[in-house]
């Protein structure tokens, strides 16, 4: 199906702005994340879309080169809904205008960081089931917040039921304690870091194991956030974990764990 079929994009133009290797955290993650790596595996065509790679296509150049360490054969597509930004193919890589709509492409798996942070919070649970609308069997949805560097990044994973994880990274040399990646929630949890909230009691519960793995902290900040994941798994917080280690200090979670309650 056609852009021009499907009418005009849905979504509104954002402020598109956009630094070269600012999503390599996210990246890094797509790449060996088992449910990632499946669902790019089991489908005959590796589709890709990222949604609002902004006013250059940088990052989206960089994710078509990440991941053909997944799928050499992936194809991934760029959509803007500004028509201005719109780039021409060149590297493998394709370009076209579109929203959340996702132009009628049915993509495995579809990347929109720092696009719904400048929406309203009512706005997201439309935008997010008008993408999962869109997904091939069995895709995958990354909606993700970072820092202007990509130092601090947030990330939720949905698949066409729902949100599955929130993931928090960041640069382990850049970070004070976990809770100061507060103001990189995703759209869908910034809002909620109030108490009462399951991710504010998260970030909470993540400060006081930091706090505590401080004797670990001599051998460097990776060393004592390793130690503070062990300390949240062992308090019985349903911590996912990494297969390697990485270069970034990572908190993936359950949605469970964060979902935001339900107010009246």
């Amino acid at each position: 199906m056609s852009s021009a079929t499907l009418g005009r994009p849905h979504g509104v133009i954002t402020r598109g702005t956009t630094g070269i290797n600012r999503l390599r955290r996210s990246d890094r993650w797509l790449v060996h994340n088992p449910l990632v790596r499946r669902a790019l595996n089991d489908t005959v065509d590796p589709l890709v879309v990222d949604l609002g790679y902004g006013a250059r296509p940088h990052t989206t150049f960089e994710l078509a080169d990440r991941l053909t360490a997944v799928r050499r054969d992936r194809r991934v597509v760029g959509l803007e809904i500004d028509p201005a930004r719109v780039a021409e193919t060149r590297h493998g890589v394709s370009f076209a205008r579109g929203g959340f709509e996702l132009s009628g492409l049915r993509p495995v798996l579809v990347r929109a960081f720092n696009v719904l942070r400048q929406y309203p919070e009512e706005s997201v649970g439309p935008a997010w089931a008008r993408m999962q609308a869109g997904l091939a069997p069995g895709g995958l949805i990354l909606d993700g917040t970072c820092d202007e560097l990509g130092r601090r990044c947030a990330w939720v994973l949905l698949d066409a039921k729902g949100p599955l994880s929130l993931t928090l990274a960041w640069d382990p040399f850049d970070v004070d304690k976990p809770s100061d990646l507060a103001e990189r929630l995703p759209k869908a949890l910034i809002h909620r870091n109030v108490p009462g909230e399951p991710v504010h009691a998260l970030l909470t519960a993540a400060d006081r194991a930091w706090a505590t793995a401080a004797p670990y902290g001599s051998f460097g900040p990776r060393a004592r956030w390793r130690a503070s994941l062990d300390i949240l798994r062992a308090q019985g917080l349903p911590v996912q974990h990494q297969r390697h280690r990485r270069r970034d200090n990572i908190l993936t979670v359950g949605w469970s764990a964060v979902a935001p309650r339900v107010t009246n």
